[in-house]
């Protein structure tokens, strides 16, 4: 006998139920611990007998969402003495560009000092006045070469061997998986604070794994490196796999999936449209003025692997075209996993400029920085075409490949 439609449906939502709980329990079973949980878990015997400072910012919290400074400081096991704020801040204040200077952190009594825009010889002035012996990181990155809280990693290191301190990097996953390194690496004649080193625009690491990546590769001389891995964590996972709280790491990173496309389309700040900021889905809106439905019916004709475009109308309320109603794309990914974020901000400029006359750089050839090279900008400017302009990155994208897989920490 035919089973009935409704016989059918309730055995596959019984179906979909189980595999849901079954995934629920294997992640159970494999619970994320954060480098943090897992120092504290030893009871800090890392930092025994040391004054501790941390960089560290809002991302810095445990699995409860209490903040790491606030249990550190109450528990008398670890001597926290000092706080270091990267940009937009050590409670993440500040907007783009701009950071909280120096005070008396009102929760703690702790000193706050200020290290954005700060590296070299002055930051690690600015270690030796706060007296500790060791410095600690603990900063959620999003896993784009452009994204300044890696080069805060890097300057900190770079500062804390200056100073002959220790350092110490605690681990969080990268939200957008660490399965592969995607994008053009920066070439060192367009070194920037969104890009210190030889890195792609999308690494596919770890903060604790860039920090040995840097120590090997990149300082002259090495810091006394210690990193505390995760546990539970696999290359392969999303954010949403972690049972982690998302805190934003800066204004304009609301949610992993602002994290999921950012390292394409952050490109766009390279340009004359809006990047989505002032608007409550920041570089997942994209526009101008004059932009029309011609733009996401290019982009869809692409049928790039994971994502779909929408025809979309915003208004930013700051930033640029600030109050002005301009049209657009809305980014939408439907498939993470065959999503690949640097070709589709690509695939997004070469179809801007195909469709919209008004297309420009910015004057400052921004974009240079952000890409690491004029590559990007003279290939779309001399009417190269997605897969072109994608292919002439791949020989330096090899080589970063190679030595990025010596400083793997997970499978």
């Amino acid at each position: 006998m035919r089973p009935s439609r409704r016989a059918v449906i309730t055995t596959a939502t019984a179906a979909a139920v189980s595999a849901t709980s079954t995934a629920s329990a294997a992640q159970r079973r494999r619970r994320l611990r954060t480098g943090f949980e897992r120092l504290a878990q030893d009871g800090y015997s890392l930092l025994d007998g040391e004054t501790v400072g941390i960089v560290t910012n809002p991302t810095g919290i445990t699995r409860d969402a209490r903040h790491i400074v606030d249990v550190m400081h109450a528990d008398a096991r670890v001597d926290l003495t000092a706080v270091f704020g990267p940009e937009h801040g050590f409670r993440g204040t500040a907007q783009a560009g701009g950071s909280e200077g120096r005070y008396d952190d009102p929760a703690t009594g702790l000193p706050v000092y200020d290290t954005y825009l700060k590296s070299g010889r002055a930051l690690a002035d600015i270690f030796t006045a706060s007296g500790v012996d060791t410095v600690v990181f603990d900063i959620q990155d999003v896993g784009a070469r452009f994204y300044t809280y890696i080069w805060t990693l890097y300057d900190c290191m770079e500062a804390a061997q200056l100073a002959g301190k220790r350092f110490v990097v605690l681990d969080r996953p990268n939200p957008v998986t660490g399965r592969a390194a995607l994008g053009p690496v920066l070439h060192k004649e367009f070194a920037t604070f969104v890009g210190r080193q030889p890195v792609s625009q999308a690494h596919g690491m770890t903060v604790a794994e860039l920090a040995r990546l840097f120590n090997e590769e990149f300082l002259t001389e090495a810091v006394p490196l210690e990193t505390v891995t995760m546990s539970g964590w696999k290359r392969s996972d999303f954010y949403d796999a972690s049972g982690l709280p998302w805190v934003p790491p800066s204004p304009n990173m609301p949610t992993p999936e602002t994290a999921l496309v950012y390292s394409g389309t952050c490109l766009f700040e390279g340009t004359n449209l809006s990047e989505g900021r002032g608007t409550t889905r920041p570089f997942e809106l994209l526009g101008a003025e004059g932009v029309d439905r011609r733009w996401a019916a290019a982009a869809n004709e692409l049928a790039l692997p994971g994502v779909r475009f929408r025809e979309a109308y915003f208004a930013p309320t700051f930033s640029k075209y600030q109050g002005k109603t301009i049209g657009g794309v809305q980014v939408h990914v439907h498939d993470r996993a065959a999503f690949d974020p640097v070709r589709t901000g690509i695939a997004l400029l070469v179809t801007a400029k195909q469709v919209w006359s008004g297309f420009a750089w910015r004057p400052d050839n921004w974009i240079d920085k952000l890409t690491g090279s004029t590559r990007v900008r003279t290939m779309i400017d001399a009417g190269a075409d997605t897969d072109a302009v994608v292919a002439g990155w791949q020989e330096d994208l090899a080589a970063f490949r190679r030595t990025r897989r010596k400083y793997l920490l997970y499978r």
